[in-house]
């Protein structure tokens, strides 16, 4: 019979068989295929492959492989390896999961480690020795390390030198903005993200898609004026094309009884010829201004009193003007500098195993959350003065730039319920900071200038976290919106937060477009990214994190059988918040200097009775802050901060989220966020089925407008009780994975004893417990 089987080859071959593409893959290591991805105007300065991103200092096992890139950007390391340990990332449009911008980096430290050497690199220095280790110190408190066991020697260290000197730039059109904004109006077609971009405030997918005022146009400040109600207040032009003064905005508000000719006059005298500008106006007519010091002693006097009548005269009782000098009432910008960095110190460098047992000494050590208590105190205690008193703040400082930036704008927090919304918060980031002339390229440090560097943007954000803590139903946003808006600071990308007026703008873009022949038109130099423009970073899903649902809107009051029920706050916390008054008096947090008087009337020299009189305003004060923590919360009125010791917490999210062994895995406020997301999403789901149910519309009309949702964490149904997702923890949005070198990946006892394990009880202990 004839077999049906095929018969076997006798051939024999003796050459190797030719590679399949999944072995070659695995013999060819990837990351020779892997690119970066660009930006318009990025490019590619140096790379080096067969880079090993170490995410842990004790073990190597959950290492990646991939290639390490420097552009004119970021730095990028590209690998095809997932993250080990890692259930979540909050994606970045602009960067990638291991990308750190160049403006973020605060210190590059090489390492050798055959030779026992180290060095932090500067700029255009040569480096002796091939590294062999890379640690990047950035100023969002991240540490990233790099090896090169495997990677060329030559190309590890042209990589090291391309970061130090890329990230530490010695003019201010070396930043990537520029770049990428030459590149956009060479090539008006590129688009990032969709998106053209440019000026403009964009919202961040809001149901309103209201637009962010920039304050760059007289229209802009009209109806700031108009929504204050501030009738005796005009909007000024006569610094238009800055003719005055270079760090002041083109237009700002001034009594409306000071004529141009007296602004330009009066204008000499100041400290660079910032002149008094108008920032709030409260409904019982008190106005908020700031004011640098007048440098002429010869005319202090006379201009002061001029300055001072003409704000009495745009008050509608004529009430007093109040003088606050805030360069003695408040801590320094060297202070606070001082400050950030022991806290920096403590929050990274330390190991934590080495510190638990002195830890909250040590941060009482560093005065960071003091001087936030200062802040948060004095501001108050202005408040007062405007709610209270219905007199007129004046806000005095040298230049007029700095503290006053962050004193004005808490005290608008506190006072007017619009800027504790998304636009409005804002706003008045663009008003009292961007065109008042902050100084953002010198205090974030973007040139590395370190003498003039100080986190006052960081403290503002932290004291608003302190009050959206104390008051989360008053604030439209979350504190990830906060920690991400720090974030934004730290891409040389956005405008907003590049320069140190709005004057430095136009000049050094000015320059710029000529040298690389940009047509600019009727523009005012070349049109930056805003940062309010948060869809050229994140996905309309994700800037649904940015929205706090705790919020109660002015159209949301809470109901509780049928009638609007009020949140209260116990008796007892009344006295906490600014106890200690009048000692507070004696150290300068409230002026000495006596009520300026009203009209035309010389100033007075100190009466016998100032100090009866200054006892009888403290106890006033404080029995002010006593009816008011005595009566329930209006969260659409005041707001004032408690400052007691328990009070004024640390910003976990914002200075943890990169340490492992401060991350509680299922725990933290993301847990009360989450709930609360799907009790939100369920109410607005029922509100969208009863209007549907009313409107009798079609049922594809009610599908589709049942399927929106304002929430992050949605509801798959009502009365979902669904668990808490795997990857929540204390840190999220945000992962420590990867980012900071600790000696282990899995913690050590702080964050196994926040998670319920006894390990730190001894064995006679746990043998009694039994």
């Amino acid at each position: 019979m004839f077999s049906l089987k095929q018969p076997k080859p006798t051939f024999k071959s003796y050459l190797l068989p030719l590679p399949q593409a999944e072995d070659h893959i695995a013999s060819e290591p990837r990351v020779k295929k892997l690119e970066p991805v660009l930006l318009p105007g990025e490019i590619v300065v140096n790379e080096v492959n067969f880079v090993r991103k170490c995410i842990a200092t004790d073990t190597s096992q959950y290492d990646l492989w991939g290639k390490l890139v420097c552009t004119n950007f970021k730095i990028s390391f590209i690998t095809d390896d997932p993250m080990p340990l890692q259930k979540f990332h909050y994606k970045n449009l602009l960067l990638g999961e291991h990308d750190v911008p160049l403006t973020c980096i605060e210190q590059i430290v090489t390492v050798n480690d055959t030779k026992r050497k180290q060095k932090v690199l500067g700029p255009n220095q040569k480096l002796k020795f091939n590294p062999t280790e890379l640690i990047i110190y950035c100023k969002d408190f991240r540490i990233v390390r790099f090896r090169f066991d495997e990677a060329g020697p030559e190309s590890a260290k042209k990589v090291c030198l391309a970061i130090a000197h890329y990230s530490q730039p010695t003019d201010l059109q070396l930043l990537f903005a520029f770049e990428y904004v030459g590149e956009i109006y060479h090539n008006p077609a590129k688009k990032v993200n969709g998106i053209d971009p440019g000026g403009g405030g964009g919202g961040i997918g809001s149901a309103s898609g209201q637009q962010t005022p920039l304050f760059e146009t007289y229209s802009d400040w009209d109806r700031e004026i108009k929504r204050t109600g501030a009738s005796e207040w005009r909007v000024c032009s006569v610094n238009e094309g800055y003719m005055i003064s270079t760090c002041l905005p083109e237009y700002f508000v001034v009594p409306s009884s000071l004529a141009d000719q007296d602004l330009k006059l009066y204008s000499y005298s100041f400290i660079g010829r910032r002149m008094p500008l108008w920032s709030w106006n409260h409904p019982n007519g008190s106005a908020l201004v700031r004011m640098a010091n007048i440098k002429d002693v010869l005319q202090q006097r006379r201009i002061d009193q001029r300055i001072c009548n003409a704000i009495t005269r745009s008050h509608p009782l004529r009430s007093d003007v109040y003088k606050s000098d805030l360069d003695k009432c408040l801590p320094s910008i060297q202070e606070i500098q001082a400050a950030h960095i022991k806290l920096k110190q403590l929050c990274v460098n330390e190991p934590f195993e080495e510190t638990e047992e002195k830890w909250l000494s040590s941060l009482e050590n560093t005065h960071w959350l003091e001087y936030i208590r200062s802040f948060l105190k004095h501001s108050a205690e202005l408040v007062y003065m405007m709610e209270c008193k219905h007199v007129s703040v004046v806000l005095q400082e040298e230049e007029g730039r700095d503290l006053s930036c962050l004193a004005a704008s808490l005290i608008q927090v506190m006072l007017d319920p619009y800027f504790r919304t998304i636009v409005g918060f804002q706003s008045l980031i663009q008003k009292e900071w961007v065109m008042a002339g902050y100084q953002f390229l010198d205090r974030c440090n973007h040139l590395k200038r370190s003498d003039k560097e100080s986190p006052l943007f960081l403290m503002f954000l932290d004291c608003v976290w302190q009050l959206l803590e104390q008051y989360p139903a008053a604030f439209e946003f979350s504190e990830m919106y906060l920690t991400i808006l720090y974030d934004s600071a730290r891409i040389s990308l956005f405008g907003t937060f590049l320069f140190n007026c709005p004057h430095q703008r136009v000049k050094e873009s000015t320059e710029f477009a000529i040298s690389k022949n940009i047509q600019l038109g009727d523009e005012k130099g070349l049109r930056f990214p805003c940062v309010w423009d948060w869809s050229l970073q994140f996905t309309s899903r994700d800037r649904l994190l940015f929205h706090n649902p705790l919020y109660i809107g002015k159209s949301a009051p809470c109901v509780q059988n049928g009638a609007v029920k009020t949140f209260k706050r116990s008796k007892k916390n009344y006295s906490s918040t600014l106890r200690g008054v009048p000692p507070a008096l004696k150290n300068g947090i409230i002026s000495e200097q006596e009520f300026l008087p009203r009209r035309n009337s010389l100033i007075l020299k100190l009466k016998p009775d100032f100090l009866q009189q200054t006892e009888s305003q403290s106890n006033s004060m404080e029995q002010y802050f006593r009816d008011w923590f005595a009566k329930p919360v209006d969260l659409h009125g005041v707001i004032l901060p408690r400052i007691s010791g328990t009070q004024i917490k640390l910003w976990k999210l914002c200075y943890f989220r990169w340490v492992p062994e401060a991350q509680i895995n299922h725990g933290g406020f993301i847990t009360a966020f989450h709930k609360v997301s799907l009790l939100a999403d369920e109410v607005d789901m029922l509100n969208r089925s009863l209007r549907q149910y009313k409107s009798n519309s079609s049922l594809q009309g009610s599908c589709s407008e049942l399927d929106q949702s304002r929430m992050y964490f949605r509801a798959n149904s009502l009365n979902d009780t669904s668990a808490a997702p795997d990857f929540l923890s204390s840190s999220f949005p945000f992962s420590p994975v990867g980012n900071l070198c600790r000696r282990s990946i899995l913690g050590t006892p702080l964050s196994k004893f926040l998670s319920g394990a006894k390990i730190w009880l001894s064995t006679e202990t746990l043998a009694n417990e039994d």
